[in-house]
């Protein structure tokens, strides 16, 4: 008999009396019950399928690794989150293209890679990850705090769930500013040629393309209509407002995108990074244009380690995660739960941006999806740039 290399526990006494003992008679004296197979693992849909949560952990740290994609460093705290993530369980987190969009993240699940090189979890855009959801490629996995999360943030066969969201903003270099803009319609002032920048590429990125709708809110758009925001675009290229070019922190310090169409939090983070320099960084939500977005976290079903996504989607979903979020300016899904029962960091959420009213319904993921072809087809014509 092989010794199984699966077990909690070896004891060198099952060794000495294999020749007398049975596996059950080495259990007896204390082994553990079995960590189940990998295959067992890629089909487990609740913690309870893992073998519980102590099993779970066992097996995630017998992996050992962990390969995510398209998750920045500054981008909602996931710096932290992966630190504490590793620290928390010894496991290593390996994030590739880290600036990835959505898009690249689907794209990378797609892939058919050599054993242990593909892609263990994910997070997008939650249009992206219906998308994804319809094609099989996320694993059903019910985490432990799914009633805790909104029924219109999950879905209803657990392959996803929305893990945090934010508001589109305009951030604002005061240094370079006379006046800093507080809606859409100021935008469009002469006084901020060639200084407005959106957050990336509309046709690929999720935030951009979110930028563009609340651009349309704000102009005659709606939910089913995204085509005044392109307008709105158009509007902003052809009175030489419109610069494109992605933001960074050093772009901004030097004055080459003083205005940024972004998160809420990711305009913050840029106030943050901007905190010990001579620049100084507002933020403003418009109150033209109030738009709201989630981003959603899910289990690619051909996980090299399943056992360490199950895991890292149980924590993403813990009370020190969802903190961990609102810390990067962030609105955790749990935040109303953890309001009730005490849990949440109120310091941390009272450094979020003012709401200048209560919080709009999110477009669906049919709206996103008709919104990203109707971006498609026209962007690069609204923001061609004149010789």
């Amino acid at each position: 008999m092989s010794t199984d290399r699966r077990r909690r526990a070896t004891l060198p006494a099952c060794t000495a009396l294999l020749a007398t003992l049975s596996l059950s008679g080495c259990g007896l004296l204390g082994s553990g019950p079995e960590i189940p197979d990998r295959a067992t693992l890629s089909k487990a849909s609740s913690v309870g399928e893992a073998g519980g949560m102590e099993t779970l952990v066992e097996a995630a740290q017998q992996e050992g690794r962990l390969n995510a994609v398209a998750m920045p460093a500054s981008w909602a705290n996931y710096s932290e989150i992966i630190a504490r993530f590793e620290k928390r369980y010894g496991i290593d987190v390996t994030v590739e293209n880290p600036d990835g969009t959505s898009q690249d993240a689907i794209r990378a699940i797609r892939e058919n890679r050599p054993e242990g090189k593909a892609v263990d979890v994910v997070e997008v855009g939650v249009a992206q990850a219906e998308s994804a959801a319809d094609d099989a490629l996320f694993a059903r996995y019910r985490i432990e705090r799914d009633q805790d999360v909104p029924s219109e943030r999950r879905d209803p066969g657990s392959t996803w769930y929305a893990n945090y969201g934010g508001y589109i903003s305009i951030g604002c270099a005061v240094q370079y500013m006379r006046i800093c803009p507080d809606t859409f319609a100021d935008l469009l002032k002469p006084e901020y040629k060639g200084k407005v920048a959106l957050s990336g590429d509309p046709t690929k990125s999720n935030s951009a393309l979110s930028g563009v709708f609340a651009a349309a809110l704000s102009d005659g758009g709606s939910f089913d209509d995204i085509t005044p925001g392109v307008e709105f675009f158009a509007k902003l290229t052809d009175k030489g407002n419109y610069i494109p070019v992605k933001p960074t922190t050093e772009s901004i310090k030097s004055g080459k995108t003083p205005i940024v169409i972004n998160w809420d939090f990711k305009n913050s983070t840029s106030w943050r990074a901007l905190l010990h320099t001579n620049a100084q960084w507002a933020v403003a939500i418009p109150e033209d244009g109030v738009f709201a977005g989630y981003y959603a976290t899910a289990i690619n079903r051909r996980a090299a380690h399943p056992a360490a996504a199950r895991l890292w989607q149980e924590y993403l979903f813990s009370d020190e995660a969802q903190n961990l979020r609102l810390k990067g300016f962030a609105r955790p899904v749990l935040m109303k739960p953890m309001q009730k029962a005490g849990s949440l960091d109120v310091i941390a959420a009272g450094w979020l941006p003012r709401l200048p009213h209560d919080q709009p319904v999110v477009p669906s993921s049919a709206q996103m999806t008709k919104a990203s072809k109707a971006v498609g087809d026209g962007w690069g014509k609204a923001t061609e740039q004149s010789p």
